[in-house]
């Protein structure tokens, strides 16, 4: 699911899952692990990217979410079952966005859904020319479930998120540039390098500088986080949501949900 190395102060953690990095229950027990065994006193600097051409993360695993829908039938199991899950990921989101340490998502190809939400809690990104951001949640019958809304609407302005949201659009990269979601765009294949000298950077500040700035200037939205985990969950056990799950699972085009 994933590649970790340290060196220099600087952890890198790629995300090497084909198709396109989907997070499901492998990859999410994968990043779980990768927290616990993250030491922060000796790092200051974490980089995430990914190994695949395809693009840096996909989203969530919707197979295995459509599977789990329809293994289980008992409304109230299913409601617990999501939950679970939903309240798991949260965490590792949660502890990504919170780390005291410069953290740089390193983003190409395509970052849409839950790979959006999890490149949302860099501090930094860094796209090439090829990134793509997307939320189709909503072709789906929900809305974003791993904090997609509120860290995007910490990040840009109102209009763009929705936008984003409510017409299921993608932006490139010079547009993610323009509207500050990103802060370099490099050219194709480039996106690596910039963030590895954008880390070496951040690692010759004193640390708690940097913990105590970041906390500062990038507070967590707890309370919208815990209301989007509510409406995910009610959402999530429409009959819209099976059907266009359904029609998801058993479509042969590449990216179903996108028109």
């Amino acid at each position: 699911m994933i590649e970790t190395s340290f060196a220099d102060g600087i952890y890198e953690l790629a995300l090497c899952a084909p198709p396109v990095n989907e997070i499901g229950e492998p990859m999410l027990a994968a990043l779980e692990k990768f927290l616990a065994e993250l030491d922060v006193d000796r790092a200051k600097a974490l980089i995430i990217y990914s190994k695949l051409e395809s693009g840096f993360c996909a989203g969530a695993d919707l197979r295995e979410f459509y599977a789990a829908l329809v293994a289980e039938r008992d409304i109230e199991k299913r409601m617990q079952g999501i939950g679970r899950f939903i309240d798991r990921i949260h965490v590792v989101m949660n502890r990504l966005d919170s780390l005291p340490l410069t953290t740089i998502g390193a983003i190409h190809g395509t970052c849409f859904g839950g790979g959006f939400e999890l490149a949302l809690t860099c501090d930094i990104l860094i796209a090439d020319k090829s990134a793509r951001f997307c939320f189709p949640e909503l072709r789906l019958g929900l809305l974003p479930g791993f904090g997609g809304i509120p860290r995007l609407k910490r990040d840009v302005g109102n209009g763009v998120v929705r936008d984003l949201l409510l017409t299921g659009r993608s932006l490139n990269a010079k547009k993610a540039q323009t509207i500050g979601l990103v802060s370099q765009m490099v050219a194709q294949g480039r996106h690596i390098d910039a963030a590895r000298a954008a880390a070496r950077q951040a690692t010759r500040f004193d640390a708690d500088a940097t913990r105590t700035t970041k906390a500062f200037m990038k507070p967590i939205p707890y309370a919208e986080l815990e209301q989007e985990k509510a409406h995910f969950k009610r959402l999530a056990l429409s009959p819209v949501t099976e059907a266009a799950l359904k029609k998801f699972v058993e479509s042969k085009d590449l990216r179903p949900y996108l028109p």
